[in-house]
C-alpha cells in the first residue's frame, strides 16, 4: 500500500521510506549516522563525532551542528508529506557548547505548517545528555516527487519486504 493511501501503516511505510532516502544520501557516506523515525513529527539523527569532524581547535566544526540540526527538523517535517521532498527555505542556529568525540543525537520536532511552508526545530544532545545546540528551520515542498527518488523506493520495498 501506498504511504499516500493513509493510514498507521501507511504512515510507518512513509517513515521507512524517509529512512532509506537519509541513508541513500551521498552526503551521508562521510558521516557516521542514521535517522530514526518514532512517529508523526518527530526525527532523531544519531551521529558519531570523530576527529575527523574536528575543527583546528579538536572540537566539531559547526557544518556538523548544521547538519544533523538541518536533517533533524527536515525529517520531522517530511513526515507529514507523503508526496514531494522538502527543501530547506532558512534555517537559524544556536550553538551552546563544543561538540567532542562521541555520540551526539539530533532530535527534530514538526512545530507548524502543513501545506506549503512548514516550520520545525531540532536539538542536539551530547553523550553526557546535555543540549549542546539548537536550531529551528523552515522548509517548503519542492516540485520533487519522494516517489521519483530511488532513496526513497529502496526504503519503501524494504519495509514492504
Amino acid at each position: 500500500m501506498p504511504p499516500e493511501s493513509g493510514g498507521a501503516d501507511s504512515a510507518a511505510l512513509h517513515w521507512r521510506a524517509l529512512e532509506g532516502l537519509y541513508g541513500s544520501a551521498p552526503v551521508n557516506q562521510l558521516f557516521e549516522s542514521r535517522l530514526e523515525i518514532a512517529s508523526e513529527g518527530i526525527a532523531r539523527i544519531h551521529f558519531d563525532v570523530t576527529p575527523s569532524c574536528f575543527h583546528a581547535a579538536g572540537a566539531a566544526h559547526g557544518t556538523i551542528y548544521f547538519k544533523m540540526l538541518d536533517d533533524a527538523a527536515f525529517y520531522a517535517a517530511n513526515t507529514l508529506v507523503t508526496d514531494r521532498f522538502l527543501l530547506t527555505t532558512s534555517f537559524n542556529l544556536f550553538f551552546s557548547k563544543p561538540i567532542r568525540e562521541g555520540r551526539v543525537i539530533a532530535e527534530g520536532r514538526w512545530i507548524s505548517g502543513r501545506r506549503r511552508v512548514l516550520v520545525a526545530e531540532s536539538r542536539l544532545i551530547d553523550a553526557e545528555g546535555e543540549e549542546v545546540g539548537r536550531g529551528t528551520g523552515t522548509f517548503q515542498r519542492s516540485r520533487i516527487p519522494l516517489s521519483s527518488l530511488d532513496g526513497y523506493n529502496a526504503g519503501l520495498r524494504a519495509a514492504l519486504a
